[in-house]
């Protein structure tokens, strides 16, 4: 994987199962079994591949193994090691969802068309995902709800989302959005 591709997280090792070098994964995937279906996952710098085998789906997490690993020591010097794979291996997201990866970097503008700011990044706090706007005029970043009252256009391959500021109360803000 080239230090140019663009890496989307998939999960991470949360820590050793077992004395059998078996690892503990948490997912972001749909089905948490299909982690090990995109291929090998890298770290987060690219530097170390890992090819995983499912061997159950638990409540808490995947149980998997990866070659190399054979006891719980070298197991757990693996713990927290996020796991990525490159974006390509994806393929398109269905019709209005998205990858965070997709939309991190798009060009925020108004409802006039004009740019004011950049995605940041894409978060969830447990009420939804929200988008990281910084703002061009200002600098300063707001969490904007990444819903469609808010977000109505996204325009992955154009490079752009278009963003409409609203009130506490669901109207549109006066103040809409910083120049």
């Amino acid at each position: 994987m080239t230090g140019q591709s663009k890496r989307v997280l998939l999960g991470y090792i949360a820590s050793a199962h077992g004395i059998k070098g078996e690892l503990l994964i948490k997912t972001y995937t749909g089905d948490p079994a299909d982690i090990a279906a995109y291929g090998p996952l890298y770290s987060a710098d690219g530097a170390r591949s890992f090819k995983l085998k499912v061997i159950r789906v638990t409540a808490k997490g995947v149980i998997a193994r990866i070659a190399d690993v054979a006891d719980r020591n070298a197991a757990e010097r693996l713990k927290g090691t996020a796991l990525h794979v490159d974006r390509a291996a994806l393929g398109e997201a269905a019709p209005g969802e998205y990858y965070h990866s997709d939309l991190i970097g798009l060009a925020a503008r108004g409802p006039d068309g004009r740019q004011i700011g950049e995605v940041k990044s894409v978060n969830n706090f447990g009420a939804g995902d929200l988008l990281e706007i910084v703002f061009t005029a200002t600098g300063k970043s707001e969490f904007i709800p990444f819903t469609d009252a808010c977000v109505p256009t996204v325009d992955v391959a154009g490079g752009h989302l278009v963003i409409v500021m609203l009130a506490d109360d669901g109207s549109k803000r006066e103040d809409e959005p910083p120049e």
